[in-house]
């Protein structure tokens, strides 16, 4: 099991309309597409208040690039991410990482 790290840093005040988008529309196409989430997080104290963090749960790197390349080439999705930012883009920067847990790490 490997866990995708992805890190969301959004245009100043664009936040709320990228929770919204994850709660109303991306985590419905995920679960179409069997991507698993393990988690989201807003920052609380630290550098921004501006950003996502995330993780995702993939058996392996064949596995996220499968699922991950279909649901980014999804017509639905794609209409519904340019129907979001009429207004404008809502993500600056996206970083990611692949992790993987340690022999001791209580996540496996």
């Amino acid at each position: 099991m490997i866990y995708e790290l992805r890190i969301y840093h959004c245009v100043p005040g664009r936040l709320p309309a990228l929770l919204k988008r994850f709660e109303t529309i991306t985590l419905d196409l995920w679960a179409r597409h069997g991507i698993r989430q393990a988690g989201f997080w807003t920052v609380l104290v630290g550098e921004s208040n501006q950003a996502l963090y995330y993780l995702l749960q993939w058996e392996g790197l064949a596995e996220r690039e499968r699922k991950w390349t279909a649901f980014m080439s999804d017509p639905e999705w794609i209409a519904k991410r340019s129907e979001t930012e009429r207004e404008g883009p809502i993500v600056a920067k996206v970083s990611n990482s692949f992790l993987q847990p340690t022999a001791f790490s209580s996540v496996k």
